[in-house]
């Protein structure tokens, strides 16, 4: 293994740590997170040669990354919300609305407009898997709001998904029901998309200056929705659990479903899983996440972690990190964009706010999308 001491130098898998997983990988933290610029020389190469390639093979995984042309039936170009309520705060409006993310599909959210002249960046601000659409005011956009940016609160579909209960797997059923295969995580980038597209048609909101940021289960969205959501100038991810299989759930139905037997994965097994090991032999999976980041090149993405451990406790970004992020600012490097990759480990905890968490936050939504 590299040394620990210097994180530059960090490039091995992490160490399966839970063991729900379906794949335990023993001995999977000696192994070496493939490069994916190997025989690369210049953007260009990787633009033409190994970029499309891996678009195809997470589209397989996922199912689909927006929905198919029959599919457009059930949505909208435009969102047509609907205004629930209006209280004019101190520093800016909140707007309470319903957003038809389907046809037959309502979802709460708040918008936050400023009360500073435009135009203003945006920034789609998403709740966990417990608190509801409401959260995102207290933890990230009142701040925001206040400094001039527009911010929409919302959540996940898996909230009550075309029904009044949260049960993520029952959401997961109906998305399949109506769709076919299309895995949760890239379902909740399409909605990321349509939230994006909604808040930059607000008046006085400037399109190519929206950003999303999300905490826990919408921090694992934000890394999808850097790679996959072309609206998004700037992506905050907190404490996401980047690596794919190691102390985390990216297994679960409403995530990549990694175990159910799908008759169009075009495998013996049938299986997602199957499709993430792919021909690789030794430990560790064939596609992992150092390849979503590689395709969210060059957008500015930050990832902040909760732990500043090697191995910490269930669903934290801690030092293991390092490799998959190490691997993507090779791709990053290729469009001499390095610095737009930036990786921030914390104490604070698995948590929305901390000493360390919030100042790295604010910062890059500032000056990313601001400065």
């Amino acid at each position: 293994m590299q040394d620990r001491k210097d994180p530059n130098q960090r490039l091995n898998f992490r160490r399966v740590t839970i063991d729900r997983s379906p794949a335990q990988e023993p001995g999977v933290e000696r192994e070496i997170i493939p490069s994916l610029v190997e025989g690369i020389s210049s953007r260009e190469q990787w633009l033409r040669e190994r970029r499309p390639p891996l678009v195809e093979a997470w589209t397989r995984i996922l199912g689909r990354i927006e929905p198919t042309e029959s599919d457009l039936r059930w949505f909208e170009p435009a969102l047509k919300p609907r205004v629930q309520g209006l209280d004019r705060l101190s520093c800016y409006d909140r707007f309470t609305l319903e957003l038809p993310l389907e046809s037959d599909f309502y979802q709460p959210a708040l918008l936050l407009v400023p009360r500073s002249a435009p135009p203003w960046p945006g920034v789609i601000a998403w709740t966990s898997s417990t608190p509801d659409w409401r959260a995102p005011e207290y933890w990230w956009g009142a701040w925001l709001a206040s400094r001039g940016f527009a911010v929409l609160c919302s959540w996940a579909h898996i909230r009550h998904y075309r029904g009044p209960t949260y049960r993520p797997l029952e959401a997961t059923e109906a998305v399949y029901a109506r769709f076919g295969r299309w895995s949760g995580m890239s379902r909740m980038v399409w909605d990321v998309r349509q939230q994006a597209r909604f808040l930059a048609g607000w008046p006085g909101v400037e399109e190519s200056r929206i950003g999303f940021m999300g905490f826990s289960l919408s921090a694992k969205t934000a890394v999808y929705a850097a790679a996959f959501a072309p609206e998004l100038a700037a992506v905050v991810s907190v404490d996401a659990g980047l690596p794919l299989n190691g102390a985390t759930n990216y297994f679960a139905p409403w995530y990549l479903d990694w175990t159910t037997r799908h008759e169009d994965i075009p495998t013996p097994e049938k299986t997602v899983l199957s499709l993430l090991k792919g021909n690789r032999t030794r430990p560790g999976f064939q596609h992992d996440h150092h390849e979503i980041l590689a395709l969210a090149a060059p957008r500015p993405f930050l990832l902040i972690g909760s732990s500043t451990d090697e191995l910490s406790g269930w669903d934290r970004d801690d030092l293991s990190s390092w490799g998959y992020i190490n691997r993507a600012a090779e791709v990053y490097r290729l469009y001499n964009a390095e610095a737009n990759l930036a990786y921030r480990p914390t104490d604070d905890g698995h948590t929305s706010n901390g000493p360390g968490i919030t100042p790295a936050w604010r910062e890059f939504l500032v000056k990313r999308l601001q400065g």
